[in-house]
């Protein structure tokens, strides 16, 4: 693998890191992008991969807090576990070995050009639709333009790499799923219920490609196999001085 992969992190492990949920999977070698201790896909393996942002815990736990009481009312739902939430900025279906080790390098440029986007949680809504609903969502306000841009240049390095997103094309809709429904689904009250929940803000701040791995349990087990910070946040400009207002200097 490249120098530049980072150390495998959990995101459904035993409990979340204060910044971002993550839950390291083996030490930190050094600050910023590492090496992974073993190789992100054996030869041949193919992985069934994602490319995501990953919330403070913070700004979990008052989303989940606002999302509770509607878990035991609606056992007919599939609810996702907090530790597994996530943003995801493009779906890359199953992807080979030599595909993976050239979307390393395009995903870390990728984080090179954008900078930290300032985000929050709001409201709710349904994919297709809240009367016959597969998935139950929150939605995100903030630098929507920012965030798509994001998904964008990770969509369009994933496809130069051989690991073209399948939904590519398609209009960028970021949300987070709080819950699926193994049959359509009505959920309109609970659309209507989270319609005006407005979360705290919260800055993505780095990129995560993670390998989802379906098992015999409901949930999957999400492992993120690298990740590149994001470019700071430039200073804030001060306002030009007022008309016929001298500046020293």
């Amino acid at each position: 693998m490249r120098d530049n992969a980072r150390q495998a992190d959990v995101l459904s492990g035993p409990g979340p890191c204060p910044r971002t949920g993550l839950v390291p999977r083996t030490r930190r070698t050094r600050e910023g992008i590492e090496r992974a201790p073993v190789p992100v896909t054996a030869s041949g393996d193919l992985m069934r991969l994602f490319v995501a942002i990953a919330p403070p815990a913070a700004v979990l736990d008052e989303l989940d807090t606002q999302v509770e009481p509607f878990r035991a009312t609606r056992l007919d739902l599939r609810w996702t576990s907090q530790e597994a939430w996530h943003v995801t900025l493009a779906f890359l279906g199953q992807v080979d070995e030599a595909a993976a080790a050239r979307l390393l390098p395009r995903l870390e440029r990728a984080a090179r050009r954008h900078h930290e986007i300032v985000l929050a949680f709001a409201g709710a809504g349904a994919f297709p639709s809240p009367g016959r609903a597969n998935v139950l969502w929150s939605g995100i306000s903030g630098d929507r333009g920012a965030l798509a841009r994001l998904a964008e240049s990770v969509a369009a390095g994933a496809s130069r790499a051989g690991a073209s997103p399948p939904d590519r094309g398609r209009r960028f809709q970021p949300h987070l799923t709080l819950a699926r429904c193994r049959t359509p689904a009505d959920v309109t009250e609970l659309v209507e219920a989270l319609g005006c929940y407005q979360g705290q803000p919260w800055t993505a701040d780095r990129l995560h490609l993670v390998r989802s791995r379906l098992g015999a349990t409901e949930h999957p087990r999400y492992t993120s196999l690298a990740s590149w910070p994001l470019r700071p946040s430039p200073p804030p400009q001060a306002p030009p001085p007022p008309p016929g207002v001298r500046t020293t200097g």
